[in-house]
């Protein structure tokens, strides 16, 4: 794998290459769809006694509920549909590695564009709860000169959440990538078939496609209940 191969390929240029599609963007749009569809699929045809597929929308909402209650409190419950669509669409875009395709938080552009967002949504719930007086109060807390540290602290957020993501799965990637390699070359040694290859992919995929996507979907998911439920807080009197 080159430095080039790191970053997702162009599959098509429009408006004479100032416009760019890429495997990322292609992967965003197809992990999207395939979300919609399948939870309006488990979202239809609601019934008062659950059968099928309703059991099992009813299980996935439920346990999103209760970690969002867990983590943020009953009084929170309404930022539930924002975390279960952010763990989905994590995993499942972690998870493409899978079928072939190169994991969409492979990309840091993708994995900013997801820290930056809940960024915001923290930055504009917090000020909305505290009221611009409250919230310069507790950036002050508990010394004035604490301000811009409070503001280096909040900047951070959305670079240490981007990178902690792409790193963690660009590297399974190089590191798969990089070990395939040296199988095939051993391989070489014995025959022409690269039977060590075919031997170790299984297990490395099980775990760079299966088990780090979800850590890493659980940790960014946590970390933004966690930074949610810390600017919502209310100081008791």
């Amino acid at each position: 794998m080159s430095v080039e191969e790191l970053g997702p390929r162009v599959i098509l240029n429009l408006c004479g290459g100032k416009l760019q599609i890429t495997e990322s963007t292609l992967g965003c749009i197809i992990v999207a769809f395939v979300l919609a569809i399948v939870f309006i699929y488990l979202g239809s045809g609601l019934k008062e006694v659950p059968k099928g597929k309703q059991i099992w929308a009813e299980l996935i909402v439920e346990k999103i509920y209760g970690l969002t209650e867990e983590n943020m409190g009953k009084e929170n419950l309404w930022f539930a549909p924002y975390v279960g669509t952010l763990f989905s669409f994590i995993l499942i875009g972690s998870a493409l590695g899978l079928i072939g395709i190169r994991p969409i938080t492979a990309d840091v552009n993708v994995t900013f564009a997801l820290s930056i967002l809940t960024f915001l949504i923290i930055q504009f719930f917090g000020w909305k709860t505290h009221g611009f007086k409250g919230k310069i109060k507790e950036m002050c807390d508990p010394y004035p000169f604490m301000f811009p540290l409070k503001i280096i602290e909040d900047c951070t957020l959305p670079v240490s959440l981007g990178f902690r993501l792409y790193g963690n799965i660009l590297g399974g990637m190089v590191i798969v990538d990089l070990w395939l390699g040296l199988m095939t070359k051993l391989s070489n040694y014995l025959t022409t078939i690269p039977f060590l290859r075919f031997a170790t992919a299984l297990p490395l995929n099980g775990f760079f496609d299966m088990f780090e996507p979800v850590i890493q979907t659980f940790i960014f998911t946590m970390l933004t209940m966690t930074f949610l439920a810390i600017a919502l807080r209310k100081e008791e009197n």
